[in-house]
């Protein structure tokens, strides 16, 4: 890690009207490292995360990202422009639904490959060598490389929609429920799949779950979320070995009883 954050969230809120999607989040992000936002449906979680990956528009308060020059900009102080092009090249974004993430009536190969084009690869056959070489490494056959997504699995969409993200080198990946509706024995191969290249990439990651067994796996730091508030924040171990508020310890132990 650097000896300066690769994100710096202050004073973040989002309101609906009298509703408040979160309030008054602040915290900052490290290179290398990866983030669990967690809590129930209805915590804010998302909203929290729409807002970071420049999604949602923010009510108030500022997200600052580290550019590769050094220099932080605060990203709604950028342009639309700029911002789209920070989300093809510097940032991934993995969906709970890989359909939401993919062109589901192009090939397997294609969806890694359109990233490749949009950072100004044209030269096909290295693109589609690197294609095959990350369909590789996200275990999916080479033999699948021109079927359509829609002929996959759920787990492979997901790890398909992983590989279109990760190709292009990024410097962190937001992920939203990445295993939500996926088989257990899925899962498990999913998240053993994401803690390696997360650590191999060396990446910074901020992770949306309501699962804290995802989040024990795949993070370093834990944000807990109520109500739209961030409630707890620590290291990932000592939030759920020693949570400290009433409602990260009924969530814990919830997860205990089952």
């Amino acid at each position: 890690m650097t000896d300066s954050p690769l994100l710096k969230v202050n004073d973040l809120s989002k309101f609906y009207g009298t509703r408040h999607g979160c309030r008054n989040v602040a915290f900052e992000l490290w290179p290398g490292e990866v983030l669990a936002i967690v809590g129930e449906s209805g915590s804010g979680k998302t909203t929290l995360l729409n807002c970071l990956s420049t999604r949602l528009t923010p009510t108030t308060g500022s997200v600052e990202y580290q550019m590769r020059d050094g220099s932080f900009r605060d990203l709604y102080h950028m342009s639309e422009a700029e911002r789209r092009f920070l989300m093809r090249t510097d940032w991934g974004f993995v969906h709970q639904n890989p359909a939401d993430g993919l062109r589901m009536t192009v090939s397997a190969g294609a969806n890694v490959g359109e990233r490749l084009m949009a950072v100004g690869n044209r030269h096909y056959g290295n693109i589609r060598a690197t294609a095959t070489d990350w369909l590789t490494r996200v275990e999916i056959g080479v033999d699948r490389i021109d079927d359509q997504p829609r002929a996959f699995s759920g787990g492979m969409r997901q790890r398909l929609q992983i590989a279109r993200n990760l190709v292009t080198g990024p410097r962190l990946v937001f992920m939203d429920e990445p295993t939500g509706g996926l088989d257990v024995s899925v899962q498990a191969r999913l998240l053993d799949l994401v803690r390696g290249l997360v650590s191999d990439l060396g990446l910074s990651a901020i992770i949306v779950t309501h699962d804290l067994a995802v989040a024990r796996l795949l993070s370093h730091r834990m944000l807990v979320m109520k109500d739209g508030h961030v409630i707890e924040q620590g290291l990932t171990d000592r939030v759920l070995d020693d949570p400290h508020e009433p409602y990260t310890q009924l969530l814990v132990s919830s997860i205990l009883q089952v």
